[in-house]
């Protein structure tokens, strides 16, 4: 595949035997959109075919992060002016890629440098080998904005240690380099000062061979810590009664996060926490997207969605007024609808 120029939204370029994907919206933190997930698929098709390509390599340009999440600005936009199929074409897209990068046949390797958080921990840590550094901040904050963990960040999040991943997708928690290895986002650590080195070391060498020059010892991660809580707490039937167990079990930590779920759309916390309890069940990583795919579309359906983003990204208020506002008002019924069939499209990946 060609190289793309200075100013296209993903940079596409080859350096020796690693082809290198740079998503490049730097001052949007490299938030994805519909074209940049195009040119990402388009490139691994092309390099999986191409013999002189050993190596895909995934960074984020710019300082702050590989990458925010989805362009969730546009998605606010297209639902107010009732074009919600744009985001569900999207979406389509974007987890189709997820899933091709949990299958490419070639090292992936993913630099999760600063912040990644939503569709970039899907870009990155389905990948074959997920880098961490100390700048590190891992998290799927979607319940903050009125949506669901997607991208299968609940197939991900359903295979952490315990209830980790509960806690992680209610909360909405950002870890750092040591949790996010815990919690199996990521394989190995590479301190910051070392990327560039190890980057281009990928040009010459066998992937396995440079993770093991280069990784070093994570600074410790929080969770290990809070195990006894968290697995106590969010293995409850309802998030009322895990909010009920984290007031009441005495940890000023468990106490906090009770507070921070609360603040949360409370319809989404519970599709959540239904959308977890489900995919533990599912038998692979392309049957979650599946039924991540039917929820994220029913939610472009939710007065919460557009009032989360509006709320967080649109208005900065911080002040989203959630529709129902209580736990108790969402009924199972409201729950069941997000996961009902839908009509005419799927994934295509079963």
């Amino acid at each position: 595949m060609h190289a793309t120029p200075d100013d296209s939204p993903v940079l596409v370029r080859r350096e020796g035997r690693a082809g290198h994907l740079v998503p490049n919206r730097p001052r949007a933190i490299n938030a994805l959109n519909h074209a940049m997930v195009r040119i990402m698929a388009d490139a691994l098709d092309a390099w999986e075919r191409d013999g002189a390509v050993a190596t895909v390599v995934l960074t984020g340009a710019g300082e702050r992060g590989l990458c925010a999440g989805g362009d969730i600005r546009s998605i606010h936009d297209d639902v107010r002016a009732g074009r919600a199929t744009a985001s569900a074409a999207f979406w389509h897209d974007e987890y189709q890629l997820n899933a091709r990068i949990a299958r490419f046949p070639k090292p992936y390797v993913a630099v999760m440098d600063g912040i990644v958080m939503g569709g970039g921990v899907g870009v990155s840590a389905h990948g074959s080998v997920r880098v961490v550094t100390e700048r590190s901040r891992v998290a799927m904050p979607e319940t903050g904005i009125g949506f669901v963990p997607d991208v299968g960040g609940t197939y991900l999040l359903t295979r952490t240690p315990g209830e980790l991943g509960t806690h992680l997708a209610l909360t909405g928690t950002a870890v750092g380099a040591g949790d996010a290895l815990l919690c199996g986002l990521a394989d190995h650590f590479v301190p910051s000062e070392r990327l560039r080195e190890f980057t281009a070391a990928l040009a010459g060498a066998e992937a396995a061979d440079v993770v093991r020059q280069y990784a070093a010892e994570a600074p410790a991660g929080e969770l290990a810590g809070h195990r006894e809580w968290i697995d106590h707490c969010y293995a409850a039937d309802s998030v009322e009664e895990i909010v009920d167990r984290l007031h009441a079990c005495g940890d000023r930590h468990a106490k906090e996060a009770a507070e921070t779920i609360l603040a949360k759309s409370p319809t989404s916390l519970k599709v959540t926490l239904a959308a977890l309890r489900r995919a533990r069940e599912l038998p692979s990583l392309e049957a979650v997207l599946d039924q991540e795919y039917r929820v994220s579309c029913a939610a472009l359906g939710s007065p919460d969605l557009p009032e989360g983003i509006r709320a967080q990204v649109v208005d900065k208020d911080r002040r989203p007024r959630w529709s129902p506002a209580e736990l108790g008002q969402v009924t199972e019924a409201d729950v069941a609808r997000f996961f009902e069939p839908m009509d005419g499209d799927s994934l295509g990946l079963l």
